[in-house]
């Protein structure tokens, strides 16, 4: 690919009106500041980016709602966030002031955006669960990424992976976060979940305890690890697969690995369900945001299709049909077409302002079962109450 000319910005940092983003670490803000520049240069203005941990930005900006002039005018929002930040008059209403989802957008990824039939917030970064694997060490048990078709096959790769001295299945298990994120494509897969339509609990059910049962024997293939080491040890071939992200990393036509999007079946005979999971960064702008009028002409720029396609280039995974859906864009980049697929039959987490105390309790809980210190009907059934206690 030939290499883009760089940008060079032109606006004087000491006498243009400074706007400031507070953004999610990572390649979520190297995907926005690959576009800045041409923004910048047309409106006279300096864009400003605080990068910020996703509980440093959460905290951030429910502690900044509360002060008459806010410190940002855009943020990246986590859709699990949107109960409490509509509830706190965190976000400013997009619809009151002139701006629609377009068609665009991937239909489901738009469902978390709207509150009273109003826009808030707009899917920026397409982040979902994706099943990440190493092409040889799936094709030497047999298989190929085609093949992966339902939980029962994946297991019998990550099996054989391990008979064959490699790891098989790898997870997080470095937070009650990651505990029952890594966990929830699976329990979606049998049918469950963690609320039911009025945000009961609903984990100490059959449903739960078949699910948590299997991705105990999956797990058994492999080990747990830090975000940046399972990467790694599935890249070099020392593992065979895990639940990833392309927030973490997005395999190219050329890599070691690849994505298939999960099909939502326990076996290639059941029923298939919805089984990959929204981690969707959306943008929106703050209440209490000190330069409302660029902010709205920001966010309208950053999610126009053009700017968009561009990011991709810098790690951006845009929630668009003509983004990811381009065949020049496949052709570069084949993980994609898995990325749209779970975009597509994607799931939120649950809409609730406690989710965060919620998803704690679960995941404690989880780390008990899963370390020994409690059978899975102790631990589901202390969750259970724990939990019934929290939401009542």
């Amino acid at each position: 690919m030939q290499k883009k000319p760089e940008q060079i910005l032109t606006v004087d940092p000491d006498t243009a009106t400074h706007i400031t983003l507070a953004l999610r670490s990572g390649i979520y803000v190297d995907a926005i500041e690959s576009c800045l520049i041409p923004f910048e240069e047309e409106n006279r203005i300096i864009c400003d980016i605080v990068e910020l941990g996703e509980e440093e930005l959460h905290s951030g900006l429910i502690n900044d709602a509360t002060n008459d002039t806010g410190a940002y005018d855009l943020c990246m929002v986590d859709g699990s966030w949107m109960a409490e930040f509509t509830s706190k008059g965190v976000l400013m209403n997009l619809s009151e002031n002139g701006y629609e989802l377009d068609s665009d957008i991937i239909e489901a990824t738009k469902e978390i955006c709207y509150h009273d039939g109003d826009v808030y917030l707009a899917p920026y970064y397409g982040n979902v669960t994706v099943l990440l694997y190493n092409k040889r060490v799936v094709q030497k048990a047999g298989y190929d990424g085609s093949q992966l078709t339902s939980l029962k096959t994946i297991k019998e790769v990550c099996d054989k992976a391990k008979q064959y001295g490699n790891l098989g299945f790898m997870y997080r298990g470095d937070s009650e976060n990651n505990y029952v994120v890594d966990f929830l494509p699976i329990l979606l897969s049998y049918g469950g979940w963690v609320v039911d339509e009025n945000n009961n609990p609903t984990v100490n059910t059959k449903q739960f305890k078949e699910a948590l049962r299997f991705y105990m024997q999956l797990i058994e293939s492999g080990k747990a690890e830090s975000r940046d080491n399972l990467i790694m040890a599935i890249a070099n071939g020392a593992a065979a697969m895990a639940i990833g992200w392309p927030g973490w990393y997005t395999p190219t036509a050329r890599s070691s690995s690849d994505y298939i999007a999960l099909t939502g079946k326990t076996t290639d005979s059941a029923v298939a369900y919805n089984a990959n999971v929204y981690g969707i960064w959306t943008i929106g702008i703050p209440e209490n945001a000190p330069n409302k009028e660029l902010s709205m002409e920001l966010l309208k720029y950053l999610m126009d299709p053009a700017v968009q396609m561009q990011t991709i280039d810098s790690g951006g995974v845009p929630c668009r049909y003509s983004c990811l859906t381009d065949q020049k864009v496949l052709k570069e980049n084949p993980p994609f077409e898995a990325v749209f697929q779970a975009l597509e039959n994607g799931v939120y987490r649950p809409v609730m302002e406690e989710w965060p105390d919620f998803y704690k309790i679960l995941g404690a809980e989880m780390e008990n079962i899963i370390k020994g210190k409690k059978t899975i009907d102790e631990g589901l059934q202390d969750a259970q109450n724990s939990l019934e206690a929290l939401m009542n």
